[in-house]
Formats: structure tokens, C-alpha cells, sequence
């Protein structure tokens, strides 16, 4: 059976059952502001392996960015199925935590039922952090109509833009997050999103006293195409990043110091559970991204989407151009990418185990 799924109900079912053989604890959030488009509920289901009291508990997330979790979903539901962490000692948890961002995940979208990006969304939102150069790109990024001329203008003004500053000062103007913007892209919200309350619900529950933690969020759309590339997402301590460089080698990769394919942002989910852990917890957080289109057609695909959502009324044809574009941006149908993803994250996760066990 293939562990890839084409709906977010499809993906659910494969873990649900994965997570049921394994005999795992497992527990859902409903999110009740609507239902996917079959009907169906918009649940984040949480499955734990392992103690009760673990004292090593390594956490996975899918669909932080809704329409990523059918990758995610997939390497959840792959170890699951092979029985990871076979072999990891006694006291060392796996918890994974599906579709955080189940509106998104059903609706082949990036973004939640407010337009907000989950993983900008972690912040203080009393003190928004600020994107000075964001109103400059605003409205190549969020045109008014997405047909052939508009494309090719919103083209234009960005590389324009990127000829100006640079393309990686262009890149961190758009992605690190705005809070002015509603109807734009990367917009983190005015207040903690039904996500962010669920993921903050589940930490409380599942992380409070656990010494050793290792975190990975599961994210496509960004970088070398097949390469799961593991990106430092920080700790509370010190030693975070020794301890991730131990784990991970010399593939990790850091958006602080210019070595990553992503620039900083702001406000996403380790943070968060970073910011809930007590004196002597350890994390080691990484987000795992895999690569891809170009970041120039991963863009578009977000401008396009964007478009049709604020303006629903688009031909058929148009609307399917468009989700055909977001598909191929975060979720290929390419069977070669797929299985690449599968292998390089059954490595990734070899190594997390390897480091909480402390066996690096």
C-alpha cells in the first residue's frame, strides 16, 4: 500500500489505522470553524509511542502549512507502518502530531481558515514584529486580477526588486512574515489562531517534564528538489545547536547564518514549544524541507491561490490551473520525488533517534 494519499481524509485514514496497529495513544482536536469539502471534519490527531513518563520523546508535525501535510503525513504514517523507533531504549517516546493545520491539509491550501500563515503565527501578538519592506512588494504579491499580463508584471516587479536589493533580501521581505496584511502572503494574524491554540494544547499535554525533547516539523517547498534538508530551528538552552550539529551533521543548516535555503522568520511552532519548556528541558528542533520548483514558481503558485481565494468567482478551467500549481509546488506527482522523500526522511529520523538516544 502506498504511504501517499490525494485527499487530506485518504492521508488521515492511513495514519489513524498506521497509528492504531502500533497500538498507540491517540487523541484528536476538532477545529469547529467548518468542514472540509466532502463534509467531513477538520480534526488534528495527536498518536504517542512509547512510556507514559518518557524521558527522551522525539515529535513529529505534519500540515503546519495545510497542503505540506501530504508529504508529512506520509512519513508519519511510513514509520508508523515500519515500526519506528525499533530498537531506541525503553524510556525514549515518539509523538506524532498530524495535520496541525487541518482546514489547509483539506483544502489544498498553505494557509488556515483565516488566510493566516500557522507558521508566522507564533508571536506576541500585543507586539507584532515588523516587515518595513513588505507594503513595497504587497501589491505585485496580492494583485487584483492573475492572468497572463498580470503574471508576467508581478514577475517583473519582483526581479526588479531582487535586482535592487539582491534575491535574498527579496526572499526575506516576503517570507519571514507580515502582520499589516490580511489578505496577503506570509500574514501571521492579530491573535493566536485555532492552530496555534491546539499545538499549545498538545505540548502542555504531551511535553511538560519530558528532559530531552527532539522536534522536527515536516515542510515541502523550498530548496534542492528530493532534498530533505534539515534546518535549525533552535532550543531554549545554549547547547541547542551543538547538540543538532552532533545529530544531524553536516547537512544541517541554519536561516541565522545564511546557510540554509530559508531566511529567517518569525513566529513558528518550535518556537512556541520552546518558549513552554521548564528549567532543565532540552530541545533540539529542526523543521525538515524539501525541495521543490524554483522559489520563483513556489511564489507564483502562493500569489495565484492567494488570488483565487480572495476572488472566488474564477472559471473552472482557471481554478484548476491554479490548484494544479500549488500541487506541483508542495506535493508533486512524481513518483521519483516521492520515494526520494520517503528515504531521505527515514534517514533523518534515524539520526534524531540516534542523537536523543545519545548515541552521537
Amino acid at each position: 500500500m502506498s504511504l501517499y494519499s490525494e485527499t487530506y481524509i485518504e492521508a488521515r485514514s492511513q495514519l489513524l489505522d498506521a497509528a492504531s496497529a502500533r497500538g498507540a495513544r491517540m487523541e484528536s482536536f476538532w477545529n469547529p470553524r467548518g468542514l472540509g469539502p466532502a463534509g467531513e471534519q477538520l480534526r488534528t490527531h495527536v498518536a504517542c509511542i512509547g512510556p507514559m513518563a518518557p524521558a527522551r520523546l522525539l515529535v513529529c508535525v505534519s500540515g503546519t502549512h495545510g497542503i505540506e501535510g501530504f508529504a508529512g503525513s506520509a512519513i508519519q504514517t511510513g514509520l508508523l507502518r515500519a515500526g519506528f523507533p525499533a530498537g531506541a531504549p525503553a524510556d525514549l517516546g515518539f509523538l506524532v502530531i498530524h495535520a496541525l493545520n487541518p482546514y489547509g491539509f483539506a483544502y489544498r491550501r498553505r494557509v488556515n481558515e483565516d488566510n493566516v500563515d500557522v507558521n508566522r503565527n507564533f508571536i506576541d501578538h500585543e507586539r507584532p514584529p515588523g516587515n518595513p519592506g513588505y507594503p513595497q512588494l504587497h501589491r505585485a504579491l496580492a494583485p487584483s486580477t492573475w492572468d497572463r499580463a498580470s503574471r508576467r508584471w508581478t514577475a517583473g516587479f519582483l526581479q526588479e526588486y531582487a535586482r535592487q536589493h539582491d534575491p535574498r533580501a527579496l526572499q526575506a521581505t516576503v517570507t519571514q512574515g507580515q502582520w499589516t496584511h490580511p489578505d496577503g502572503l506570509f500574514y501571521g494574524g492579530t491573535a493566536p489562531v485555532w492552530s496555534h491554540r491546539t499545538l499549545s494544547s498538545i505540548a502542555s499535554r504531551y511535553l511538560a517534564g519530558v528532559p530531552r525533547i527532539g522536534y522536527i516539523d515536516l515542510h515541502t517547498g523550498l530548496g534542492k528538489r528530493a532534498w530533505g534538508e534539515p534546518i535549525f530551528r533552535g532550543g531554549p538552552d545554549p547547547g541547542a545547536l551543538k547538540r543538532a550539529r552532533a545529530w544531524y551533521g553536516e547537512h544541517l543548516t541554519g536561516s541565522a547564518d545564511g546557510s540554509s535555503s530559508s531566511t529567517p522568520i518569525v513566529g513558528n511552532t518550535a518556537s512556541l514549544v520552546a518558549s513552554m519548556l521548564g528549567d532543565g528541558q532540552l530541545m533540539t528542533a529542526i523543521t525538515l524541507e524539501f525541495g521543490t520548483l524554483s522559489g520563483s514558481e513556489v511564489l507564483a503558485s502562493l500569489c495565484g491561490d492567494n488570488w483565487l481565494h480572495l476572488h472566488g468567482d474564477a472559471p473552472a478551467w482557471q481554478a484548476r490551473e491554479i490548484t494544479r500549481a500549488m500541487l506541483e509546488a508542495f506535493y508533486p506527482d512524481d513518483q521519483t520525488w516521492r520515494d526520494a522523500v520517503w528515504e531521505r526522511a527515514v534517514t533523518v529520523f534515524d539520526q534524531a533517534c540516534r542523537g536523543l538516544s545519545g548515541q552521537c
